[in-house]
């Protein structure tokens, strides 16, 4: 994944388009008796990166594949680009990127000659906004492949086969792209570059980009606002700063003085640690702020649901209302 000859061009102007990319609107689902979603709203902008973020079991996949157009839901209104996928035909599906949590097909196929052949899907959809597709090797540069772009695909690692997975999702220049657990089996510099990736999609071309993951570090590090799912309800909703403060809430400050080590958890770090330098001024020494991370926060959320808690304040718990 490179910059250079393979780099992303502007094709639309930041802030084109004032309707959501996606919307949702008390959203369910029910297998049998079970309610997989129970009645979640929310709205992603034109380049917008959300991140999905749940246990397993907590609605995500569910939730994608309805928007993606693959599975009916029970109820609720759903607009993805301004059309209900439940009736979308084949214009807007070529606006739509998917990278599948795993895909094996294809493995007799070389790399170039697949991209390219995947690429006639598109080209009667292309339009002066964006070419469609982009040209074969130049995407293979840009996801970091070259070496490999007459190989067959059964002979690529898993990484690289991910790295495949992820310019097939982008071939057509899809206006919108779904990804399921992305950096799975990349290693450290590769899944650098998929971030880059995707920044750049939303930054240049305003993709709006829906993240479906387990890795905090992850969603941290790339999404512009994160949704907590828990059993088939949206439990948080923020950016990832957001998120930390108005749930976890308090920080932790530790400091030493006189060679004695101490550690204290506050909702105003800034005027707890102005009082202690008011007292011991130069007396303190090793002085640190930790804030709650994004995995504890997640944590908490996820461990006040399974104890029949809600979050109603910040970084406080009461019980559930019946």
């Amino acid at each position: 994944m490179t910059s250079g000859k393979g780099s992303l061009v502007l094709a639309r102007s930041p802030g084109s388009d004032d309707a959501p990319a996606i919307s949702v609107q008390d959203l369910r689902m029910r297998y049998g008796d079970r309610d997989v979603l129970d009645g979640i709203t929310f709205a992603v902008g034109s380049g917008e990166v959300l991140a999905l973020l749940g246990p397993n079991g907590a609605g995500k996949s569910t939730t994608i594949e309805i928007l993606e157009g693959f599975r009916q839901r029970s109820a609720g209104e759903v607009s993805v680009l301004g059309v209900d996928p439940a009736g979308a035909g084949e214009s807007w599906r070529s606006d739509i990127g998917i990278v599948l949590q795993s895909w094996r097909d294809h493995g007799r196929w070389r790399v170039r000659d697949l991209l390219r052949h995947l690429g006639r899907f598109y080209v009667p959809f292309d339009d002066r906004e964006r070419t469609r597709p982009r040209d074969a090797d130049e995407l293979i540069e840009l996801v970091g492949l070259t070496e490999h772009r007459d190989a067959r695909i059964s002979t690529l690692s898993g990484g690289e086969r991910r790295r495949l997975d992820l310019a097939i999702g982008i071939i057509g220049r899809p206006r919108i792209l779904f990804l399921d657990e992305p950096t799975a089996g990349l290693d450290p510099v590769a899944r650098r570059g998929f971030h880059d990736l995707v920044h750049d999609l939303a930054d240049l071309e305003e993709t709006t980009v829906l993240l479906a993951t387990h890795d905090l570090d992850e969603a941290e590090k790339i999404a512009d606002r994160i949704l907590i799912l828990d059993r088939g309800a949206i439990r948080a909703e923020g950016s990832p700063d957001q998120l930390v403060r108005q749930v976890a809430g308090r920080a932790e400050v530790r400091w030493s003085r006189a060679g004695e080590r101490f550690v204290h958890p506050s909702s105003d770090a800034t005027g707890f640690v102005r009082d202690l330098f008011r007292q011991y001024g130069e007396g303190i020494a090793d002085l640190e702020v930790r804030r709650s991370s994004l995995e504890e926060t997640y944590m908490a959320i996820v461990a006040a649901r399974e104890s029949g808690l809600t979050l109603t304040t910040i970084g406080d718990f009461e019980e559930a209302t019946p």
